[in-house]
């Protein structure tokens, strides 16, 4: 009894010094460090790798502030990025994805199915994984599980696979681009197909640079917008037509203010403040995204759907990697 009263102190004390580095490490990564000091502000790769470590070593003090948070934050950042581009010039630089966007979804669902079935990967958790990767990541599992009727293990397994994958892509992804000296073009429209959530695609673009993050955002964008009639397609395989569908409608609140800054002469200031806004919060994103994760996480994933997982993701970033080089400029 005396060990339980001991125990409690020093849990509350634990949290309570989580909850302060917590808040500390956010207001770290939104102060402007190069406007008041010269200094670099904290890059999405860090930020990510922050939330990592935070996750791994101190208990979350607010985890559904964290994952609500992310969420949102990952779709008003996308939105005021769009304020910082035009329409006519972000389509004729991704229209040479787009064809191969088509392509590479409908590919990789029919393969990662094929791939999950012969592993003998929980059929639930194999079609999850499968749509992470084809459209976009995390945001693809949570639209697709309510029609699947995913339980609560399925949708963890799911998630925490393509984070896994999802984080190390970030790391890895602009000094590959680097390595075989890709065009922004190209490494943008790399980017999108093969990279598993929005947040870290457009953060490996920023890091590449400017032209590549447009580049991969509007097609990665376009490649989310499968997750309709995926979700149509799904009702009809697992025989569910009371399923209910989440249709990612910030995307057209994205082309919108693509359109507005195409055709109407938009204040300096404002664009400064959006694309600070996109940039400081797709940052932080990137750190609740990582303080998510938790040991516990990864030991649940498992060793067959992880395989599957990265079975799937060499193939569609290898062959994707080759039709770019050969056909984008």
């Amino acid at each position: 009894m005396a060990t339980n009263v001991s125990a409690t102190p020093g849990g509350n004390s634990r949290h309570a010094l989580a909850k302060y580095i917590y808040i500390a490490l956010i207001a770290v990564i939104l102060i402007p460090f190069n406007r008041i000091l010269g200094w670099s502000n904290i890059t999405a790769p860090i930020a990510l790798l922050m939330g990592l470590v935070f996750a791994l070593t101190l208990p979350n003090p607010c985890p559904k502030f964290n994952k609500k948070t992310s969420k949102y934050l990952l779709q008003v950042s996308v939105v005021c990025l769009g304020f910082n581009m035009n329409l006519q010039e972000s389509l004729r630089s991704g229209a040479d994805g787009m064809l191969f966007t088509v392509v590479s979804v409908v590919g990789v669902m029919v393969l990662g199915v094929m791939l999950g079935y012969w592993m003998h990967v929980n059929r639930k958790t194999s079609y999850l994984i499968s749509s992470g990767t084809a459209i976009c990541g995390g945001s693809a599992i949570a639209a697709i599980g309510p029609v699947v009727k995913a339980d609560s293990d399925e949708m963890a397994v799911s998630l925490g696979v393509i984070f896994i994958l999802n984080s190390i892509a970030l790391f890895i992804f602009p000094p590959l681009g680097h390595l075989f000296d890709m065009s922004q073009t190209q490494f943008g429209t790399w980017a999108a197909i093969a990279i598993h959530d929005t947040s870290s695609v457009v953060g490996a673009g920023e890091m590449f640079g400017e032209q590549a993050m447009q580049t991969a955002t509007l097609i990665k964008l376009t490649r989310a917008l499968w997750i309709i009639p995926l979700a149509f397609v799904t009702m009809f395989i697992f025989r569910d037509k009371d399923a209910k569908i989440s249709i990612p409608w910030f995307i057209f609140i994205f082309v919108l203010a693509m359109v507005i800054n195409s055709y109407i002469a938009l204040p300096e200031w404002f664009v400064g403040s959006m694309v600070w806004i996109a940039r400081r919060g797709m940052v932080l994103t990137l750190f609740l995204i990582g303080a998510s994760l938790s040991a516990a996480s990864i030991r649940q994933v498992g060793a067959k759907p992880l395989i599957q997982a990265v079975l799937l993701w060499i193939i569609i970033s290898v062959s994707s990697l080759f039709v770019v080089l050969e056909t984008v400029a």
